[in-house]
């Protein structure tokens, strides 16, 4: 009696299902209401069927490769690239003494027009000394980033150094050249971005600007007309969409004198545009900071423009400090956001302490010498004048780079598939006359501006003869290599 009051009282769901089938009417309605396991194998097993026919159907029969064979047949891409066993890096040049006036480039003497020494400090005996005496102070490494125990006094007393020097509030020194500049930039460009780029930027920018993952606009080399014309552009899409407008940052980045070319950036019509259409300006001075300005403070220094228009200045010190790394200065508020954001600051190694103390030797050194640069300019201008009197040259070049600009480069008139063998054969040529010239190289991801040329680089150790004997060798080299009834020698 209390198990069947029990089964009376309880909820259809918890009754125990009746043993009896149902027959007849009750059966049909049974089924409509509940399918049974047969009703749902009915409606699979014919798909099933279908399914499986058509993974027979794309799977090769008897006369197609079997899976092992396929596999045994596969053979995977190289890694890198094929290389040329005449490549130039493999058969690089040696030099042994160190780089001045003169540089000793595969047991050959040479004449010095090959490399960024532009003040000649690499040598100067005070930078050496201190960087010894540094060596016995502080051992050879930092071992470790500047956030991580690798911050030693040296590197705090460059930072002040170079904001006094360059007259800014703040500086932060990293312990790589291009790191420095590929840093800085995604340091404060972002995702959704815009970034006004001149096309001629060197590689470690254009490295800073994928990091970056902004929208890249590159306008055509010094070309002020093509920027204003893309910042209107850009303008006009700002009005049809204010909410985006308000919320996208917009970059100028441009170089001082420029790697590539040795053009000088038209700062003036830069700032001008920069003001007009609210945009934050970046300079790249690894070239002209040293060598442009009585002071040689820069791109700035050369127009007399306050340096409080240029949101941060980015530099190598690997060129006219004579060191390794690489620095940017401008506001407390925009420099100190690079000691969480840059990447080269923050994980990697901070710069030796005896590559900083030479650093700021030479700093020193160009700040209590302004006729270092004075020199320089010198020099620059008598190769520069040299150049475009020359005949030879003119016939077969196009000379780049401004009167001031320690970098000069030479570009074919005509482009042909064997133009850059021909430059190489005429340097070679120099090479064994005893001076030695460069054909700049460029990464396989470099996209812009990769014309071959000759190159030619300035430093204030040479003597007005050595500028006459570097264009003299250079026209023969030129008329061997380029005339066609020549005889290729010397």
């Amino acid at each position: 009696m209390v198990i069947s009051f029990f089964q009376k009282s309880a909820s259809p769901g918890l009754r125990s299902k009746p043993t009896l089938k149902p027959t007849g009417r009750a059966s049909e309605v049974a089924t409509r209401a509940r399918p049974t396991r047969a009703t749902i194998a009915d409606f699979i097993f014919p798909v099933g069927v279908l399914f499986r026919k058509s993974e027979k159907e794309s799977r090769p029969g008897k006369a197609g490769k079997s899976e092992f064979d396929i596999i045994n047949d596969w053979e995977p891409e190289p890694l890198v690239r094929p290389v040329d066993g005449k490549h130039r890096g493999l058969n690089a040049p040696v030099t042994k003494n160190q780089i001045a006036q003169h540089i000793t480039v595969n047991n050959v003497k040479c004449l010095n027009f090959a490399t960024h020494n532009y003040l000649g400090l690499v040598n100067h005996q005070e930078i050496e000394e201190i960087a010894v005496a540094a060596v016995r102070k502080y051992g050879i490494g930092s071992c470790g980033p500047r956030g991580f125990f690798g911050t030693v006094d040296v590197h705090l007393d460059l930072e002040e150094r170079l904001a006094q020097f360059m007259r800014t509030e703040a500086a932060v020194v990293y312990s790589y050249g291009f790191s420095t500049i590929a840093s800085a930039i995604p340091a404060y460009a972002k995702r959704g971005d815009i970034c006004f780029v001149d096309e001629a930027v060197h590689f470690s920018i254009q490295k800073g600007l994928a990091a970056s993952r902004s929208h890249i606009k590159y306008f055509r080399h010094n070309d002020m007309m093509h920027l204003e014309q893309l910042m209107n552009e850009q303008a006009v899409l700002d009005r049809k969409n204010p909410r985006k407008a308000a919320k996208t940052r917009k970059f100028l980045i441009v170089e001082g004198l420029y790697y590539k070319t040795g053009d000088l950036c038209p700062l003036p019509e830069i700032v001008g545009l920069k003001k007009r259409h609210k945009v934050r300006l970046f300079i790249d001075e690894s070239v002209s900071f040293g060598t442009l300005g009585d002071t040689g403070r820069g791109v700035t220094d050369y127009y007399n423009i306050p340096i409080e228009e240029i949101d941060l200045i980015m530099s190598s010190m690997e060129c006219s400090l004579a060191s390794i790394g690489g620095f940017c200065v401008g506001t407390t508020f925009v420099v100190e956001h690079q000691v969480l954001s840059g990447s080269g600051y923050c994980f990697s190694a901070s710069l030796p302490p005896l590559l900083t103390v030479a650093a700021t030797t030479a700093l020193n050194l160009i700040d209590r010498s302004p006729e270092l640069i004075k020199e320089l300019n010198e020099k620059c201008d008598q190769l520069h004048r040299l150049l475009h009197k020359s005949e030879t040259v003119g016939k077969y070049f196009r000379i780049s780079g401004c009167r001031l600009s320690p970098v000069k480069h030479l570009f074919p008139l005509e482009l042909k598939p064997e133009t850059e063998p021909e430059l190489q054969e005429i340097v070679d040529l120099c090479l064994q006359g005893g001076v030695a010239l460069t054909v700049p190289s460029f990464h396989p991801e470099d996209v812009n501006c990769r014309t071959p040329s000759i190159r030619l680089t300035v430093n204030s150790k040479l003597e007005p003869q050595d500028l006459s004997k570097c264009l003299s060798l250079l026209e023969k080299c030129i008329n061997a290599v380029l005339k066609p009834t020549s005889t290729r020698s010397l």
